[in-house]
């Protein structure tokens, strides 16, 4: 387990043995700004090599029963609940996250492995009835074969293993590359894929230069499938590439999601449903509330609310006890951030609270609430990954609906409201991948997420996620004898 004072050089998983490279990059732990770490790097070969070990291991990992996958995804799950306290520290350390968020993303790291490791067996085909005498239609799910993952940094873990789970579920192997920024906790991963005994291959783990390592996974005709989540200039460059190539992809992008408080809410719910949709993992997730919209009649008591609760959040590095706000991944980050709020300023937005870096090393950002957002400011036109909360009014549903699908984005969305019929209403008219009402934190194993308009293509969890690696082929059948 890296400590803050260490400097030990990881090695990374490929064909079932860990490999030292003759290059390696440092891992930052934001709090602090110093490299505490060093991970092994590879070069596009390498990456090559990794693909085509991934292809030999295929073949017989898609023929395992899917029970016996599962027993091996479960043993993987086992391993990572034994090492939580071991694996939520190092989140931590290299993403900045307090403490108590990266244990709960270790929970559902687990939950995602177990849901996939059950899902698996329900990978159903079906019987057609058939149209034509002497003649019978089934249909069958395959796997899709080697998958290139690549994951972010904002939750290094849950989300490289929301794309590996399903897709060995599913029977396809994995060659997987996190961020360059948090890339120990996917060796964690590693070892616990290694101590659950899984076949040499059937996952392995690269890491370097993003832009080589996507461009072998698009034009090695090995790699059979791209899932990626990142931000959305990056999914449409990936499209491009895929273009050429006819490489499917799945793509989990940019987000710019409101938050709608309407006047029949339950104000106490409503403001601690925000705090979580805006505030978690310190504003940095897709799904972060950026546009907080509140009907006229209870803004300025839910304002009132919401502001004394921001001033209770706690910053602080993520391993001192009762943090709430971590820093910002890296300085880039920080400095974005702080634009967003000089810019809204100066188009007229006012600072209710925060609003400049925090008094301490590392990349800290007080919680800022800024009111009176209009459409021009760059917190209302670009994805805000960071501690900030920018506030509009509406008067109407119909405007509020309005307002609410005027961003290109569409990965989530959220609403305050206890009126049954304005539920319904909403679900249909928003365009987003999820809607969260009264729920400031809706993902679930369970249930399918991803995107509308720019923000991706595809699902992952729940059936949908598992389907994301499947093909689905139809077997006509002749010659059969229909007579008693």
């Amino acid at each position: 387990m890296p400590t803050e004072q260490q400097t030990e050089t990881y090695k990374l998983y490929l064909a079932g043995r860990w490999l030292a490279t003759e290059h390696a990059i440092e891992v930052v732990n934001p709090a602090t700004e110093q490299a505490f770490a060093r991970v092994s790097i590879v070069d596009r070969q390498q990456v090559a090599e990794a693909l085509s070990t991934a292809e030999k291991a295929f073949t017989k990992w898609r023929s395992l029963t899917a029970k016996d996958r599962g027993t091996l995804l479960h043993r993987v799950a086992d391993e990572v609940r034994r090492r939580q306290d071991e694996i939520a520290r190092t989140i931590t350390l290299e993403n900045g996250k307090p403490l108590a968020q990266s244990l709960g993303e270790v929970a559902m790291t687990e939950d995602h492995l177990r849901w996939f490791a059950e899902e698996g067996r329900r990978a159903y085909g079906r019987l057609i009835p058939n149209q034509v005498t002497g003649k019978r239609n089934l249909v069958v799910k395959t796997p899709i074969g080697v998958v290139g993952a690549i994951a972010p940094w904002n939750f290094p873990l849950v989300l490289a293993v929301r794309k590996a789970a399903p897709a060995l579920a599913a029977g396809c192997t994995v060659v997987l590359k996190p961020a360059s920024q948090t890339p120990l906790s996917s060796i964690l991963f590693a070892e616990c894929v290694e101590a659950a005994d899984m076949p040499p291959g059937v996952f392995q783990l690269v890491l370097g230069d993003a832009r080589t390592i996507a461009r072998e996974f698009l034009e090695n005709p090995i790699c059979r499938k791209i899932s990626f989540t990142g931000s959305t200039s990056v999914g449409q460059e990936l499209i491009r590439g895929a273009a050429q190539f006819i490489k499917p992809l799945s793509l989990e992008l940019g987000g710019l999601a409101p938050l709608l408080v309407f006047e029949d809410c339950d104000l106490d719910n409503a403001v601690e449903q925000t705090l979580i949709a805006k505030f978690r993992n310190t504003g940095q997730s897709c799904i972060a509330a950026n546009r907080i919209y509140l009907q006229r009649n209870i803004r300025d008591e839910f304002l009132e609310r919401f502001v004394a609760g921001v001033k209770k959040l706690k910053v602080s590095p993520g391993l001192e006890p009762g943090a709430d706000i971590g820093p910002l991944i890296n300085r880039e980050a920080l400095d974005s951030a702080l634009a967003q709020i000089e810019d809204a300023v100066r188009h007229g937005g006012k600072v209710l609270c925060g609003g400049k870096r925090a008094d301490r090393p590392g990349f800290f950002l007080e919680p800022t609430i800024i009111d009176n957002v209009t459409d021009p400011m760059l917190c209302t036109q670009e994805e805000t990954f960071a501690p900030v909360a920018p506030i509009a009014t509406f008067d109407t549903e119909e405007e509020a609906v309005m307002l609410a699908n005027r961003s290109p984005f569409g990965l989530s969305a959220y609403a305050m409201t206890r009126d049954i019929g304005r539920v319904f209403r909403l679900s249909e008219r928003i365009e987003a991948g999820t809607l969260g009402i009264n729920d400031g934190a809706p993902s679930t194993s369970t249930s399918p997420f991803g995107g509308v308009k720019h923000s991706g293509w595809g699902r992952e969890l729940g059936s949908e996620g598992l389907d994301a690696f499947l093909e689905t082929k139809h077997v006509s059948i002749g010659g059969i004898d229909d007579r008693q």
